[in-house]
């Protein structure tokens, strides 16, 4: 069988000799490169950087404690973490100065025997002794600043009028949400979006004892940036972001000119919390928000609304470089459903480097509102050497740059081709770009499909538009829902372990000889899966409808589990930026650059490459569903959550979580995408509901799943925590059933996120076939005896089950 595997443990070494893949070198070696090339170079006055030849000092504790992503299941537990210092000791030696290494050692070392993450420590404060002394060692210095975040909590934000309110906040049974909001307000007074009073005292430090200052950004979202974009005294600045366990060797070869940067920009760098829309409703309540800035997220937002480019200090798309680049346009052709534009990129510079082209489309106005520029393509060039050039070509589908009417302002539940000109805008960001000659002509308007209304909203007061004005809408009550009494006791619910079916005594000599029907067979093709299902009892079936134990390295449980019919418990394994085995068991795995930093490289091959290697030590490991990519969308830079997703942008959530779909699945492994949908917030995340428009929902937050499942084809989808309107996403049958199945087409197995707060047999009748991290197969079966959930209705569910495991390798 193809699966015999997930029958056993543990499984074989995949490496070449015997050798283990997990951690291995080579995989190591793509995590640093790839982090490498996601590095954004923000400023470099007076071409600081590259940094020959030159002694310098690295000042702040972040030196020596690289975030190399977030917390919960988006951590992997590997064999080491490098550290900024031991990188640049490394490759520099004596050109570094060592006189503060133990200072900042003494300074973390009781602070990490109690438990403190890399990034939730306070800044160690030097005195001017130390500053002196380093500066009569070295002219230049390196500031280094981190940050830290995770699952279940969301960062702070102290704008009187704007922080986090916890009432009605569901209790943390697990402990550490709680304690990271404490640490993380001890920390940050401000929030961390802003630097501390002694960070800010570090710079200012910096400034007035170096000549040269460097800042490296080791952080995993949005920070501020307006204290070091004109400010003079500081020349150059890297967002290094949190690139994995080897993330500061590449942030040194940047730094050194080993390598040339080309990671662009994948949100919108404003310079003050407030700037950003989402944050006026982000904490208002804790158990919703609303969407009230519609379509207008991130660069949709600062680019149209009148006023707003001021507030931006880095745009989307940006990144400098090494060296620079020359883009052309050298063919636009128009083939019918499709625009195709070739573009010939050249290095105009001294030295070797990689650059990206991204194309935007600027609609016409109509009655639909729309942002004024919109990314519809990019393309990523090879490395190219001095003088060499290459051709690029960006494939743009003409639907694909329709807008979505839930109003009936032209056509009700329909996408729009609304007549007029359509621009396009070349270059390498948002505010570098050329308009091409020749536009798309919309001479009457169009349907480029008809569909019907889903996921309307019934809370939503108002909706922002272009002009900056918002148009006020009507609301409605919810439907009630009442719950059984166990759903007020969240410590019952939060971390319930899947039981282990009983079996009666039995004779092994009758198993091998009796006729039973085995999975194996469908898997061989000697019966169809009709014939197998059919000996299934309904107590079977149902059964197959929730998490099941773990077994081996496994700590997020299995699915399948039935000894008599041979179906595998087949284990599944976090998490976005590797597989995380926890730390007692050491067997350790490699971590790779988070989804943000994977995301900065603008480069989908590489993408691709890395989920191709992940998936081989969830193999080797001996799991088979991999819960991965996380692939939401940065509505807000207060989402705790951020690093494990990679962009304010659809096009470019879609197309990375596409590659990492299709790298995953290419080894037999099942991808899972995940959280469907709408899980733009940590804060009460079991029980906050997402109210948006519909046309937002299509065009902002769905559309990259869209794009990723048309493209990727994930054997499995896990749907989110949240609500969406009223609904819990995993029982919402607009989302799961009628967008997701019947206009995407989608096959595959919908999952629950783990513990939800929404009852299976609601799920079941929505779509969602698994409930994880365990079912409730008594429940089940007493909704089936009622009738309020049919048995074809179970069956349908099971099947998509088994098929896939008939897919893992």
């Amino acid at each position: 069988m193809r699966w015999t595997r997930h029958f056993f443990t543990p499984a074989k070494p995949l490496g070449e000799d015997g050798m283990r893949v997990s951690g291995s070198p080579e995989h190591v070696a793509l995590s640093k490169n790839t982090a490498a090339e996601g590095i954004v170079l923000l400023k470099n006055e007076k071409n600081l950087l590259p940094l020959k030849d030159r002694k310098f000092v690295l000042l702040g504790k972040a030196s020596e404690e690289y975030v190399k992503g977030g917390g919960g299941s988006g951590d992997v537990y590997c064999a080491y973490c490098t550290s900024l210092y031991d990188a640049f000791k490394k490759k520099c030696g004596a050109d570094l100065y060592d006189g503060l290494h133990n200072f900042y050692q003494d300074h973390l070392k009781p602070l990490r025997a109690i438990g403190r993450e890399p990034g939730m420590t306070p800044e160690a404060v030097l005195s001017d002794a130390q500053v002196k002394e380093a500066a009569n060692f070295a002219d230049t210095a390196i500031v280094t600043i981190n940050r830290y975040s995770g699952e279940g909590w969301d960062r702070a934000c102290n704008i009187p009028g704007k922080e986090l309110h916890m009432e009605n906040v569901e209790p943390d049974v697990w402990g550490g949400e709680d304690g990271f909001r404490a640490m993380s307000k001890e920390i940050f007074p401000k929030g961390d979006f802003y630097l501390t009073a002694d960070e800010e005292a570090l710079v200012a430090q910096a400034e007035k004892n170096f000549a040269n200052v460097i800042v490296l950004l080791n952080v995993g979202g949005i920070v501020d940036t307006s204290w070091f974009a004109d400010n003079k005294k500081i020349s150059s600045v890297l967002f290094i972001g949190q690139g994995g366990m080897e993330g500061a060797v590449a942030a040194a070869e940047i730094v050194l000119g080993e390598k040339c940067p080309s990671g662009k920009l994948v949100d919108t760098f404003a310079k003050r919390l407030e700037d950003y829309p989402s944050t006026e409703t982000f904490h208002e309540k804790a158990d919703a928000v609303e969407y009230i800035e519609d379509i207008f997220v991130g660069y949709r937002y600062f680019e149209t609304i009148p006023g707003k480019k001021d507030c931006v200090v880095y745009p989307f798309g940006y990144g400098l470089s090494y060296t620079t680049f020359d883009i052309v346009l050298a063919g636009q052709n128009d083939a019918d459903d499709r625009i195709v534009f070739t573009f010939r990129v050249k290095n105009t510079g001294g030295v070797a480097g990689k650059e990206v082209v991204q194309l935007y489309c600027g609609q016409p106005e109509g009655k639909l509102t729309k942002a004024s520029k919109v990314l519809v393509g990019f393309a990523k060039t090879k490395e190219l050497k001095a003088g060499e050039s290459c051709f690029v070509t960006i494939d743009v589908a003409k639907k694909d740059m329709a807008s979505y009417d839930d109003e009936g302002a032209v056509t009700k539940s329909a996408w729009i081709l609304e007549k007029g000109e359509y621009k396009f805008f070349y270059g390498n960001s948002i505010r570098s770009v050329k308009e091409t000659e020749i536009p798309f002509v919309v001479t009457e308007t169009k349907v480029t499909e008809q569909l019907t209304e889903q996921l309307k909203p019934r809370k939503l007061t108002k909706r922002l538009l272009a002009d900056g004005t918002y148009k006020a809408l009507e609301t409605s009550d919810y439907e009630k829902i009442e719950r059984t009494e166990v759903f007020n006791h969240p410590e019952v619910l939060e971390g319930d372990i899947p039981s282990v079916r009983a079996k009666p005594h039995g004779s092994l000599v009758k198993r091998l000889k009796n006729p039973t029907k085995h999975l194996a067979d469908v898997a061989d093709g000697k019966i169809p899966m009709e014939e197998f299902m059919d000996q299934l009892s309904k107590e079977d079936l149902v059964w197959l409808l929730g998490g099941q134990s773990n077994t081996g390295i496994a700590n997020t449980f299995g699915i399948g589990n039935n000894f008599d019919y041979d179906i595998p418990n087949v284990m599944t394994a976090d998490g976005p930026a590797g597989i995380r085995i926890m730390p007692f068991i050491e067997q350790y795995t490699t971590a790779w650059p988070c989804a943000t930093i994977l995301a900065c490289t603008w480069n989908e091959e590489a993408v691709e490459k890395i989920g191709q290697a992940v998936a081989k030590e969830v193999k080797e490991n001996n799991c088979g569903v991999y819960l991965a990519p996380g692939m939401n969308i940065h509505r807000s830079p207060l989402c705790g959550r951020n690093f494990e997703y990679y962009s304010e942008d659809p096009l470019v959530a879609g197309h990375m979580a596409s590659a990492a779909v299709k790298g995953i699945q290419s080894q037999g492994i099942a991808a899972t995408p995940k959280h469907f949908a709408f899980n733009n917030k940590e804060t009460n995340r079991k029980h906050s509901d997402s109210i948006v428009s519909e046309r937002a929902a299509r065009e902002i937050y769905l559309k990259s799943f869209e794009y990723m499942i048309k493209n990727s084809d994930p054997w499995s989808i896990m749907s989110s925590y949240n609500g969406v309107n009223g609904w819990h996403t995993s029982e919402n049958k607009d989302l799961l059933t009628n967008i997701l199945r019947k206009e995407w087409g989608y096959k595959g197995v919908v999952m629950t996120d783990w513990w939800t707060r929404a009852e299976q047999w609601r799920e079941i009748k929505a779509g969602n076939d698994l409930k994880m991290a365990c079912g409730y197969p008594d429940q089940v079966l007493a909704v089936l005896d009622d009738g309020r959930v049919t048995m074809e209705e179970v069956k349908t569910s099971a099947r998509r089950i088994l098929e896939l495991i008939l897919k893992l390798e």
